[in-house]
């Protein structure tokens, strides 16, 4: 079977060019006569590995001197709790310390609710009574906050910030997980970001943690070691066996969106891509994107079929999803929690798979 155009939101789409490489290297990698999925986590082999892999991220990223890179696991759930319980996070029966959370979509409410169990999580903007179809306007933080805490791209409700709030000496923390490297952001302006690497970076499994240096240090003395930077930082990512394997592709991926020109031209190829699929629903007459233009995703493209009857609506989205896979276009069903079609076309996706949706969109609209 030949390959196809996945859609997904993640796991991902992944560069052909990547899996060959990884498939060539799978039994005896770089000729020290085993795989990386077997190798120590110890060894000189994979102490190169991890050290390249963090000094092509911080290339692409900018990534200053005075950041630490972790490579951590337990996805983005873990670090719901692990921020709260290192920026802010007190000691048994102090009182609370409070931050700041932008509600925009089912993640950052999710990321609410779990740092709601350390801290006083102050939600001052939300978009939920308009069912995330925008980015509110952030109110400033005040001074006693702690850190102040965005979701950068939401990839359920297909929305993005373009424009950061006002912090002022408050640290800035992002979840990244479904826009890193997609288009370029200036570290020096948030305190942590992190990111899931199964949309834009690799296999899932690993997680990173991109934390600035002073920020590392608040844990409380209950907080369990593994969810401690400190412990983390002290060891180089290797306070226990960490995602190697994982690892090794997110440095193979890094590898080859270095190869292609770096975010730079990931951003230029991500906006055109998402400018024709956008361009094509606005002008259809048959689809529609919900999200408030200027705030929409390049990398998750919210659509449904316009229908005033929900359930044929449904029933005429069930039936776009059965074909389009049978065409070879891949994961077009929206989340759950959203409903309608979404694609998702994170770095992997080239444009001709955007293209290719788009003539399979015309035809599904012609035939109905």
């Amino acid at each position: 079977m030949e390959r196809i155009y996945n859609f997904s939101a993640g796991p991902s789409m992944m560069p052909l060019a990547v899996l060959q490489r990884a498939a060539s290297e799978m039994v005896n990698f770089n000729g020290c006569g085993q795989s990386v999925m077997e190798m120590s986590h110890r060894t000189d082999e994979f102490s190169r590995i991890i050290n390249k892999t963090e000094s092509l991220l911080r290339k692409l990223m900018g990534v200053p001197q005075n950041y630490h890179v972790l490579f951590l696991q337990g996805g983005a759930w873990t670090q719901f709790a692990m921020v709260p319980i290192n920026l802010a996070a007190v000691e048994r029966d102090s009182p609370f310390k409070k931050a700041v959370y932008i509600d925009t979509g089912i993640w950052a409410d999710k990321a609410i609710s779990e740092a709601s169990k350390y801290v006083v999580a102050r939600t001052p903007a939300s978009s939920k009574g308009e069912k995330y179809t925008y980015i509110p306007c952030p109110p400033p933080a005040e001074p006693d906050d702690a850190y102040y805490y965005i979701c950068l791209n939401n990839t359920i409700m297909g929305t993005r910030w373009t424009e950061l709030p006002a912090t002022g000496g408050v640290p800035l923390v992002a979840d990244v997980s479904s826009c890193i490297l997609s288009e370029p952001i200036d570290v020096n302006r948030f305190g942590l970001v992190f990111a899931g690497a199964q949309k834009n970076l690799g296999p899932a499994g690993c997680t990173i943690v991109v934390i600035k240096d002073g920020l590392c240090e608040g844990a409380p003395s209950w907080a369990p070691a593994m969810l401690n930077y400190s412990a983390h930082i002290n060891e180089k990512s290797l306070f226990n066996t960490p995602p190697c394997y994982c690892i090794y592709m997110i440095g193979l991926m890094l590898e080859w969106l270095d190869e292609m020109g770096g975010v730079e031209a990931a951003y230029k190829i991500n906006q055109e891509k998402a400018a024709l699929l956008y361009n094509y629903i606005d002008e259809s007459g048959f689809y529609r994107a919900p999200v408030r233009p200027k705030d929409r995703s390049l990398m998750n493209v919210r659509f449904s079929i316009q229908e005033e009857d929900a359930e044929k609506q449904k029933l005429l989205e069930k039936r776009f999803t059965k074909q389009a896979q049978a065409a070879g276009l891949a994961n077009l069903a929206g989340h759950r929690l959203a409903g309608g079609l979404r694609a998702s076309i994170y770095n992997a996706m080239p444009i001709e798979g955007v293209r290719a949706l788009i003539e399979f969109m015309n035809h599904f609209k012609k035939d109905v």
